[in-house]
């Protein structure tokens, strides 16, 4: 990864990154985000149903 730093008055101000590096980067906090919701319901002992039964079930609720 290259990036450049921006400086202002001694101070860094912001980064400047080459667009593939901000999209890997997107990529690996989204997959950081899911491995800790994951994590956070296996602590919290939250039932994990698989997502085919999700949709499933909140198609045969009928709202009306």
């Amino acid at each position: 990864m290259k990036e450049r730093v921006k400086i202002s008055d001694g101070n860094r101000i912001g980064v400047v990154l080459d667009i593939e590096d901000y999209h890997r980067l997107l990529q690996e906090l989204e997959e950081l985000h899911s491995i800790r919701a994951y994590d956070g319901a296996k602590a919290c002992g939250v039932e994990v149903i698989p997502f085919e039964q999700a949709v499933m079930g909140i198609e045969s609720y009928n709202l009306c």
